[in-house]
């Protein structure tokens, strides 16, 4: 089934997806665009479960297609969590825009991959960074991997989104000074792994 979408609904929509989403800017108009619509629906449900296919009208869009600058129809944009990621103008044979779809489709599939893998050597590297801080402090890191896991993707987080590696158990307040302290390690660790045998986030024990 295809997605319908219009400028009230699209940015939700293609945000909230839970796959790739390829959109059809097209018109009712549009002989070349009547004539891609069967050959992108072919491939969807050949591809099924690969992306989502979906139609912008762009006489109820145009505020949508202005913002991606859609200037001639057909376009079809690929968006992934949101974001265009690929396009094509016009209309083509359709060996070739089965082609191009699988192209665009394997090259997020393959950045995603590369994304994961930066992350998860990420994490390796500052597990040991806090392992050795863990053990040269004389307590240890938390033995369940998975609650350093996500202690650590929570740091990673906050520095991408505040600059700085700040605890995701304690609120960022925008105070410079009073932030600081939050940092991981931070100010009350200590304290709390003498007091309850762990730190407040759990990340290091006794």
């Amino acid at each position: 089934m295809e997605l319908i979408l219009n400028d009230e609904n699209f940015e939700k929509e293609i945000k909230e997806a839970k796959f790739p989403v390829l959109v059809d800017f097209f018109a009712v108009w549009c002989e070349p665009c009547s004539m891609l619509a069967p050959i992108l629906e072919k491939t969807a449900k050949e591809m099924d479960g690969k992306f989502i296919l979906a139609k912008a009208n762009l006489d109820e869009s145009p505020l949508i297609a202005q913002k991606f600058g859609v200037e001639k129809i057909p376009t079809v944009i690929l968006f992934d969590k949101g974001e265009p990621i690929n396009g094509f103008v016009g209309l083509a044979g359709e060996d070739s825009i089965k082609e191009w779809i699988k192209g665009a489709l394997e090259k997020r599939e393959d950045k995603t991959k590369n994304v994961n893998e930066i992350e998860e050597k990420e994490i390796e590297k500052i597990k040991k960074q806090f392992s050795d801080f863990a053990k040269e402090s004389g307590f240890n890191l938390n033995p369940d991997e998975k609650t350093v896991e996500r202690i650590i993707k929570g740091l990673l987080a906050n520095e991408k989104k505040y600059g700085k590696k700040y605890c995701p158990c304690r609120r960022v307040i925008g105070d410079q000074k009073q932030d600081e302290e939050k940092i991981c390690a931070c100010i009350w660790h200590k304290d709390e792994i003498e007091k309850d045998g762990k730190c407040f986030c759990g990340l290091y024990v006794k």
